[in-house]
């Protein structure tokens, strides 16, 4: 099934491979999701619905190997303070429900921060804008049809 996500890409000309994997719903953790698609967590970038004290709400996409860091989100942003949204309001900004939400093609056309580490990177892994789908495709190609800004905005979590 073709997704708005993908139809995006393909309307930018934007080349890109499809990974299926099985759902587990009490699990839709990025790491999960790089074990199911045969890739390494830090190569699967995981979408995250947060809002400014000053611009309002924007998305950040982090690997997922790695949390948020708010403070530099909140610089790169130029907000004060980002907080990430509740989970109750993902879906009515975005249209996309958890474990399925990517920076493309969603219900409004928010500002997208990515974190630098997708430029180590030939291919990387998104969400289809579903629970089971990934995209991969290159990170230039995904940083220009998202049109984001790139910048140091994760970091490792202690432990891992």
């Amino acid at each position: 099934m073709k997704t708005n996500a993908m139809r995006a890409l393909d309307a930018l000309g934007i080349g890109y491979a499809v990974r299926e994997y099985k759902v587990s719903p009490d699990d839709l953790s990025a790491e999960k999701v790089a074990s199911a698609i045969g890739l390494p967590p830090d190569q699967v970038f995981k979408t995250l619905v947060a809002r400014g004290d000053r611009h309002g709400v924007l998305l950040a996409v982090v690997p997922g190997n790695t949390e948020i860091d708010l403070k530099a989100l909140a610089r790169l942003s130029d907000n004060q303070k980002v907080e990430l949204a509740p989970l109750k309001e993902v879906q009515p900004l975005t249209g996309y429900i958890r474990g399925g939400v990517t920076a493309l093609a969603g219900k409004r056309d928010y500002p997208v921060y990515v974190d630098e580490q997708i430029q180590l990177f030939d291919v990387v892994a998104v969400s289809a804008g579903v629970r089971g789908q990934q995209m991969l495709l290159a990170p230039d190609d995904y940083l220009r049809a998202t049109r984001a800004t790139v910048g140091p905005i994760a970091r490792t979590t202690a432990g891992r």
